[in-house]
């Protein structure tokens, strides 16, 4: 069901974000980002002169490599355009996120290693995403793996959304022995 039509409007900017999950031939596994924001508008800049509409006011990469256990092995950030040549420089900070390992408390550690003032806001917004890309590019392989312990451990998807609620029908289906949800024999 799309959204319901709007009341007249002006289109003025278009901000896109692309995520990709890639299996590597290495075993890891890259997840890369890429940011545009546009204006449907000229306008005046300091640092670039007039921008014609359509032109991409940000032109943003990344590319996290990570293993299966979610630790991140190497950072590529590429700024191609920026409103400021200085953040053409924060590629190298982004590079502080080596080593870390998404799962909770993400993105504090995040905050904690990369300082704000010597970052680009822009690319740590890609972070979210590309922690949610990362899952859904190795959850087939998180879940063959997981098949195959003795034990299966709690799904850390579970109680994540109203879909994969612990007391809800599909967890009951898929995963009875983490539902939570009353049993057929209660009454």
């Amino acid at each position: 069901m799309p959204l319901p039509r709007p009341v007249e409007r002006e289109h003025l900017h278009t901000r896109k974000i692309t995520c990709e999950g890639y299996l590597r031939k290495d075993g890891l596994w890259d997840l890369e980002a890429h940011l545009t924001d546009t204006k449907t508008f000229g306008f005046d800049t300091t640092h670039r002169g007039y921008m014609q509409p359509g032109a991409p006011v940000h032109g943003l990469h990344l590319r996290v490599t990570m293993d299966l256990d979610f630790v991140i092995h190497d950072v590529i950030a590429v700024s191609d355009d920026t409103p400021y040549p200085v953040c053409k420089q924060t590629a190298e900070t982004m590079r502080k996120l080596i080593g870390l390992k998404i799962g909770p408390g993400w993105m504090r550690e995040v905050r904690n290693r990369v300082e704000r003032k010597l970052s680009c806001t822009h690319l740590m917004e890609l972070l979210g995403p590309l922690a949610t890309t990362a899952y859904q590019t190795m959850h087939s392989a998180l879940e063959e793996r997981a098949n195959q312990q003795p034990v299966r451990s709690r799904p850390r998807i579970l109680d994540t959304c109203i879909a994969l609620a612990s007391d809800g029908p599909e967890v009951k289906a898929r995963w009875p022995e983490f539902y939570t949800g009353p049993r057929d024999d209660e009454s």
